[in-house]
């Protein structure tokens, strides 16, 4: 039924590899994503990018008059990839703060490393993206991953 659908809209039917190297391209562009510090521009750069490579799957054309919403229904699916990129970061999160013991790692996601800081406006911080998503403070985020 889905291909006389796409056939009706002149698009051609979709071959089951094309999924696969969809996915395979989602994996390669998000390796190491646990260490991004992501902005809102960095946000908008990665939902479009989904969108893109959905569109590429779909083959539906880039001038084609489709709206995001449009391709996304017709695929049957919702946006993922930002959310999984954040569920990534708050995991390495827990992990890292789990640590027992002087950890290079964990004061650097803190921020207590010692030294002062470049003048001029406060660069985004790693750990500004974990509080701003969960609406909990450093301290309520530390205990929570201490409860686990």
């Amino acid at each position: 039924m889905h291909v006389q659908v796409f056939a009706s809209l002149g698009y051609r039917p979709i071959l089951p590899y094309t999924y696969r190297s969809s996915a395979v391209t989602n994996i390669y562009h998000t390796y190491g994503c646990e260490s991004w510090t992501l902005k809102k521009t960095d946000e908008a750069i990665i939902n479009s990018f989904e969108m893109k490579c959905l569109r590429q799957v779909l083959r539906i054309s880039w001038t084609a008059k489709k709206t995001n919403e449009w391709v996304l229904m017709t695929a049957g699916v919702e946006r993922s990839l930002l959310a999984s990129i954040k569920n990534r970061k708050l995991t390495y999160f827990g992990h890292i703060m789990r640590k027992q013991g002087d950890n290079l790692e964990k004061e650097i996601i803190q921020g207590t490393t010692p030294g002062s800081r470049t003048r001029g406006r406060p660069k985004t911080a790693w750990k500004d993206n974990t509080t701003s998503w969960t609406g909990l403070s450093v301290e309520q985020l530390l205990r929570a991953t201490k409860d686990r």
